[in-house]
């Protein structure tokens, strides 16, 4: 007998470790692949980014190549379309890795034309702007006159002076106030910001540097009609790194979207002249849980996500909220009635007592059970003196606490008493059935024995109650389901402790001998 105990609880204990290792798993996969959290609430910003095109036909058919953004590090690419009656546009396949290219084509058109590009983004995170890669080409030496080469020389020689590394000498050297000599004659005074990129990628590419023109712009909550910043992406040290031409800080700044990498212009039209391209940015707000199947897709993980409970319908995974949370009250109540030796009316109705008070709130609950169980234990000692037989006495006393929870309903609509209202969320046959258990309990065993079971019952209760209405606990136990294989392990678990109850510490204190 000792060695098939011994046996069964080395078994179980087994199955309790792999399930505790399929658990720590399964949250790893939720929170890598599917973006869960482990806070309730999580929400998730969601940019709408549209990039409206405006441009004068010239009678030929019309072709625009605009530069769009890809999911990335910084961001993932949720949805993306073209609005321009007419129009018809098509993805074209990345060259460089680093960038994309939509075709935005339409026959020949008359009159001002604008097209409208929408993308949603979400997700974005500063990445520090380090894309880390393998060494590109050496960039093509620019072709200089005898004077502009000098010039570049003497920047390149007074830009040591400066701190930083290479790319971070020059930036500061171009922009420094006053300008030095050597610089006025590179570069004009008032500078725009397409002049000084044009002047650091020639001194970096005549350096041997590799480098690229970076687009994109700050997300930020209704901004409208504003063009894309220009930075400069550089390679040194075995990584590329983005730096601003303006101040020379290195990364990308915080929610700082790229929607172009490389290239020279963002955007290229056939049959169109006088073009201009400006972009509108809006921020909406959606639960991270409901963008897991997008996370799921775009991370090739689609196939789990669909066969879960996620990919369910919102009425059906709100009723599974609350199986999912069953799991863990069991637990509690097997804890309080074998670890703690606490005897309740039933095995799971404290359960079932705790899911009603999660309804009717804590206090009217309360008060709406203390009713319910005061006059259906008078009518059950009226029943008594009947003398009826058990199946239809039980009835009887299902009626009686239906009849009892209408009364407590239509009054407390009557006299605005929510309290009252509470009552219709009781289940009527555990209500029934503790009526029931109660009156017998009094009748074989005494009154103080009833009391004692009742008040159990209600502590068991009042004890899942706040553990299972916890909203960060309900959160974890659905979002991480696979804790209630670890849940039934430990339950199976118990089932083999022999021990002592806490209750029945003091009972046999007594036998203990003094040293």
């Amino acid at each position: 007998m000792l060695r098939k105990y011994l046996s069964t609880r080395f078994v179980l204990t087994v199955l309790l470790f792999l399930s505790l290792i399929y658990a720590a798993f399964s949250v790893y996969y939720k929170i890598t692949y599917w973006g869960f959290k482990f806070t309730p609430k999580q929400t998730s910003d969601v940019w709408t980014v549209e990039a409206h095109i405006n441009f004068e036909p010239t009678g030929e058919p019309i072709k625009i190549f605009l530069t769009t953004p890809k999911s990335s590090e910084q961001f993932k690419v949720l949805e993306e379309s073209v609005i321009a009656e007419g129009y018809t546009s098509k993805k074209i396949p990345s060259k460089d890795g680093v960038s994309a290219k939509m075709r935005i084509s339409s026959p020949a058109k008359e009159g001002i034309q604008d097209v409208y590009y929408r993308v949603m983004l979400f997700d974005n995170v500063d990445a520090k702007g380090k894309t880390y890669a393998s060494k590109p080409d050496a960039p093509e030496k620019p072709i200089l006159d005898e004077q502009t080469e000098a010039v570049v020389k003497q920047i390149s020689a007074l830009a040591k002076k400066q701190d930083g590394n290479r790319v971070v000498q020059i930036i500061k050297l171009l922009n420094q106030v006053p300008a030095d000599p050597v610089v006025q004659t590179f570069l004009p005074v008032k500078k725009t910001s397409k002049e000084t990129m044009e002047a650091i990628r020639t001194i970096l590419s005549y350096q041997g540097i590799p480098n690229r023109i970076v687009r994109g712009f700050k997300l930020e909550e209704n901004r409208k009609s504003f063009a894309p910043d220009l930075m400069l992406e550089a390679y040194l040290d075995n990584k590329w790194m983005i730096y601003n031409i303006e101040n020379a800080e290195k990364g990308l700044p915080d929610s700082f979207v790229l929607f172009q990498r490389g290239g020279e212009s963002l955007i290229d039209i056939e049959g169109g002249q006088n073009s201009s391209v400006k972009f509108t940015v809006l921020k909406s707000v959606t639960s991270s849980l409901s963008l897991a199947g997008k996370r799921a897709k775009m991370t090739g993980h689609k196939s789990w996500f669909d066969y879960s409970i996620y990919n369910l319908p919102l009425s059906e995974q709100n009723t599974l909220k609350w199986l999912t949370i069953f799991p863990l009250a069991i637990l509690v109540i097997v804890l309080i009635r074998n670890v703690v030796g606490l005897k309740t009316m039933g095995t799971f109705t404290p359960m079932l007592l705790s899911m009603s008070l999660i309804k009717t709130g804590f206090w009217p609950g309360l008060i709406c059970f203390a009713v319910i169980i005061a006059l259906g234990l008078t009518i059950r000692f009226v029943l008594s003196k009947l003398n009826l037989l058990l199946v239809p006495r039980i009835s009887a006393v299902v009626i009686f606490v239906i009849l009892i929870m209408q009364l407590l309903t239509v009054v407390g609509y009557q006299f605005k008493l929510e309290m009252a209202l509470s009552a219709v969320f009781f289940p009527i046959i555990i209500m029934a059935w503790i009526i029931e258990r109660a009156s017998i309990t009094w009748e074989e065993d005494g009154a103080a024995n009833a009391g004692r079971e009742i008040f159990y019952s209600l502590v068991a209760a009042i004890v899942t109650y706040f553990i299972i209405s916890d909203e960060f606990i309900r959160h974890i136990m659905f979002a991480f389901n696979e804790i209630n294989l670890v849940i039934l392990c430990v339950v199976m678990l118990l089932g083999t402790y022999t021990g002592y109850r806490l209750t029945e510490l003091k009972r046999f204190a007594p036998l203990v001998k003094e040293k």
